[in-house]
């Protein structure tokens, strides 16, 4: 296992730009993303505000020969969903929009759930749990806590309203790569794992499916789906291990409030 990079407090504030960024496209999304746009199109206008807004490089493009800026993941997808030119979005529909973003060598990764139109209450149960589950283990975030209380968390909050956590998918180390070290599972035994200490760096990510927690991998290699074709939700940020707590670098100007309750 490669070592996990302690990020300096010039560095941090390198990932605190691009996480700022980052959320200035989702606050862009958000008057984009409406019944009728196809995913390719949002990925097509994410990429141009990316580059030509914001000066920055869309980090997944390219990574692992992905050839797209964005994973747009439409229901039962659970990851990785190819955006797609023919797969317009309608009334009842709930998406997962992944992005990372590079700037000046370090990279931000975030992603939002948007439910389009007239979304069962079952539906919104779901995506609004899954958004609780991520706070339930970022809020535990500080220094001498253990990986395995985080995912302890988020997995006994998902089981006790009644839903499933994906096992093979997890967050990870972020810094001047997208992926480092540690993994983060979104699952796991309390005081186990790895001790969290003052300037790591990585997300938080739970994948939480209205069934069973089985997934399977369709032909083009990448789209990650539920086995039994229930829905599934995603919510990510990036986060800073602070002295005392926790920092959200991807913060949404809309969750302010939750970060500091």
């Amino acid at each position: 296992m490669s070592e996990i990079i302690i990020k300096t407090p010039a560095q941090i504030e390198l990932m605190r730009e691009s996480g700022r960024l980052l959320a200035k496209v989702f606050a862009y999304l958000d008057q984009q993303v409406k019944i009728g746009i196809t995913t390719m199109e949002i990925n097509d206008l994410v990429e141009r505000y990316i580059v030509d807004e914001l000066a920055a490089r869309p980090a997944s493009k390219g990574q692992y020969d992905y050839p797209y800026v964005l994973n747009s993941s439409v229901n039962e997808v659970v990851c990785h969903g190819f955006p797609d030119s023919k797969r317009a979005l309608k009334s009842g529909d709930i998406v997962n929009l992944d992005i990372t973003l590079e700037k000046n060598g370090f990279i931000a990764d975030s992603s939002k759930m948007y439910m389009l139109g007239e979304v069962s209450p079952l539906t919104k149960r779901l995506v609004e749990k899954t958004y609780q589950a991520m706070w339930q283990g970022i809020k535990l975030v500080k220094p001498g806590v253990r990986l395995g209380d985080i995912g302890n968390a988020i997995a006994n909050f998902a089981h006790t309203n009644g839903y499933s956590v994906v096992r093979e998918y997890c967050g990870h180390g972020i810094g001047e790569q997208m992926h480092e070290e540690p993994q983060v599972l979104h699952y796991g035994k309390r005081n186990t794992g790895v001790e969290l200490k003052e300037g790591m760096t990585f997300t938080i990510e739970p994948m939480i499916n209205q069934g069973a927690a089985k997934v399977k991998t369709k032909p083009d290699g990448w789209t990650v789906v539920t086995r039994d074709k229930k829905l599934s939700a995603q919510w990510e940020h990036t986060i800073v291990v602070t002295a005392d707590g926790y920092e959200v670098l991807t913060l949404r100007e809309e969750e302010i409030a939750i970060a500091t309750i």
